[in-house]
């Protein structure tokens, strides 16, 4: 796309003006800039065709807006000057927005790092990091960015943004619309009314964020929920929710505030539920020994594409916290309950959880593929329940609810 109207020579002396600016860049700034560069002689058409230009280039997202303010756009994928992708939800499809060359989608990328208070230049040539939510509330939550440069990305600069719209849906929504199995509803919100520690399962898109808002809104409302997030996804119907936000380092490289951080800081925060909105890095470690020192009905999200792969992914997850194979499956062991085939309705009830053994390494309840129960060592000592803080029982606790990718439908029980 060549610049318009005015001329490119003129709008690049306009946009060299205005990038030297601490002015904030309303239009009429930018409309003064054009007349002070090209000597007051400028017609409205030209003025105008100006104006859209350099906002294109110098505020926001630029080309990118419209694309972003779409409410079906999950995901914009900027691959060089000339592929731009978009995911509404039903795959990746190519879209007709081009740049006029790789220092334009280079000048995006750089400006939207600044935006995010991060760097991006050649000696820093990737970067990660969160973008507020536009005017009136667009793109949800903000928009998680990505972004890196030539010479590591190969065909030009590869820009990746994903928008982040908080989860709303209640589990009554979910049932409804038959994410969740009517024949499972009933155990769902035996484990949510037992404070039984559980986790969202599933690969990337399935619906993690989307399920675990849902069986947190089902949450008494008397409880305190704590949930600690990257960027904020988690907006439960509940009356009680205090949602902490993790940050990176700024520019100088400072005042990075982690998960795992914030995990610790909940402990004081006199939490009823500790909630770790997706669990990917040694904050595991702090999860898991909040639930095994009276935090009970703890919950997270885990990516995996099955309950069997979740112990390895928590074993390699515990091992960047300093936690070794041994200490984990003990942990987890004591923080989630394993429960056989045939033994569901029986176990959870009231807020009461019966005994039962477990003879597999992996069970599945009835509809396998959507709700599984994991654990890491054979056995699990049937024995009286033991009372708990808030009056609720809970034995060896823990879930593992796997969403599939498009829609949460039973299969054939494991056998």
């Amino acid at each position: 796309m060549s610049a318009p109207g005015p001329g490119a020579d003129l709008l690049a002396r306009v946009r060299e003006r205005l990038a030297h600016s601490a002015t904030v860049l309303t239009p009429d700034v930018m409309a003064a800039a054009l007349r002070a560069e090209c000597g007051g002689v400028l017609g409205d058409t030209d003025l105008l065709d100006g104006l859209a230009y350099l906002e294109t280039e110098l505020v926001g997202a630029g080309r990118l807006e419209p694309l972003l303010a779409d409410p079906a756009v999950a995901d914009v994928l900027v691959c060089g000057p000339h592929r731009v992708w978009v995911d509404r939800g039903a795959g990746l499809e190519c879209t007709d927005v081009v740049f006029e060359d790789d220092d334009a989608v280079r000048r995006l990328a750089a400006r939207l790092a600044l935006a995010a208070g991060r760097r991006l230049d050649d000696a820093q040539p990737w970067v990660d990091g969160h973008l507020p939510a536009g005017p009136g509330g667009r793109a949800g939550s903000g928009i998680r960015l990505h972004a890196v440069l030539p010479p590591l990305a190969h065909r030009g600069t590869c820009i990746s943004l994903r928008v982040l719209r908080p989860a709303t849906q209640t589990l009554d929504s979910l049932i409804d619309g038959g994410a969740v199995p009517a024949e499972v509803a009933p155990l769902v919100r035996r484990v949510v009314a037992a404070r039984l520690a559980f986790l969202v399962v599933g690969g990337t898109g399935s619906g993690k964020t989307t399920l675990l808002n849902g069986l947190l809104g089902a949450i008494d409302p008397a409880e305190r929920v704590l949930c600690v997030e990257d960027a904020h996804e988690l907006d439960p119907v509940h009356p009680h929710v205090v949602s902490l936000l993790a940050r990176g380092a700024n520019v100088e490289g400072v005042g990075e505030v982690t998960v795992r951080d914030l995990v610790r800081q909940s402990l004081r925060m006199r939490p009823d539920r500790i909630v770790v909105g997706e669990v990917r890095g040694a904050e595991v470690v702090d999860l898991l020994t909040a639930l095994n020192t009276g935090h009970d009905g703890g919950a997270g999200t885990v990516h995996a594409n099955s309950p069997r792969e979740v112990p390895a992914r928590l074993e390699a997850l515990a091992a960047l916290g300093g936690l070794g194979r041994e200490a984990l499956h003990a942990q987890v062991a004591a923080a989630f309950l394993s429960v056989a085939i045939g033994s569901v309705s029986h176990s959870v009830a009231d807020g009461v959880l019966g005994s039962c053994c477990v003879r597999l390494r992996q069970c599945y309840l009835g509809c396998s593929g959507w709700w599984g129960f994991s654990r890491c060592r054979v056995g699990v000592p049937s024995g009286p329940s033991r009372r708990r803080r808030g009056g609720s029982r809970r034995g060896l606790c823990g879930g593992v609810c796997v969403p599939e990718r498009t829609r949460l439908r039973p299969r054939a029980a494991a056998q």
